[in-house]
């Protein structure tokens, strides 16, 4: 059983806001940043997450992930480091593709992965074993490096679907699509719960970040993607 007092207070678990590009699938392949919408997505958490006290920031090293972290942790003025482990799904042949090119193979992936078939993978992408198998060591490393600690980690859609289903009481691969969307910023809080983590708030929009987003839909803003 995992030992609570070497581990954080509480873990926020949050996507990234949003890319320049945000209608195409970026996968591991694309290092794209935020678009500026997504900074202002971001400054907007940033102050949401101000009054939650974070003592750290980690993120994955891709810039979109890299950028929204940095903005976080500078205006709630606490370290920001990187675990590059957490990077995003690599997925191959669907690296900037429209959502009508991959959502067929990205359909079926998520039917075979529910189906309970999580070794498969369309030719050149990670399956959810290779994701959980790289993703939840890193999670581990990161959270057992801030005993005591509020630590906000920030990464990718898919890679916070696969540390959900992996590390919460009582979830599994079949909940993928009953644990609900990431869309940019959603956060989830989570606490120690014995082996494994308690979901005290699940993929929530913080409601600055919510309010940033009405504005952008009412300018006419684009259709984002999500895991």
């Amino acid at each position: 059983m995992t030992d609570p007092t070497r581990l954080p207070e509480v873990v926020w678990l949050a996507r990234h806001a949003e890319t320049a590009d945000p209608t195409r699938f970026h996968g591991a392949e694309s290092d794209v940043g935020l678009g500026e919408h997504g900074k202002r997505q971001a400054l907007a958490a940033a102050e949401w997450f101000a009054g939650l006290g974070p003592t750290v920031v980690v993120s994955s090293a891709m810039v979109r992930a890299h950028d929204t972290a940095a903005a976080i942790a500078a205006v709630c003025g606490v370290p920001h480091h990187v675990e590059p482990h957490l990077h995003e799904r690599r997925v191959g042949p669907l690296s900037g593709k429209s959502r009508a090119e991959a959502d067929p193979i990205w359909d079926e992936t998520i039917r075979r992965w529910l189906a309970g078939d999580t070794a498969y993978a369309y030719p050149g992408m990670e399956s959810f074993d290779e994701l959980k198998a790289r993703t939840v060591p890193a999670f581990e490393r990161v959270v057992k490096s801030y005993p005591g600690g509020r630590v906000l980690i920030v990464c990718h859609g898919v890679v916070c679907k696969v540390l959900l289903v992996s590390l919460l009481e009582g979830k599994g691969p079949a909940d993928w699509v009953s644990i609900g969307r990431v869309p940019n910023l959603a956060v989830s809080q989570l606490v120690p719960c014995g082996p494994k983590w308690r979901a005290e708030r699940l993929l929530e929009v913080p409601p600055p970040v919510l309010a940033v987003n009405a504005a952008h839909a009412g300018a006419g803003g684009d259709a984002k993607t999500e895991a």
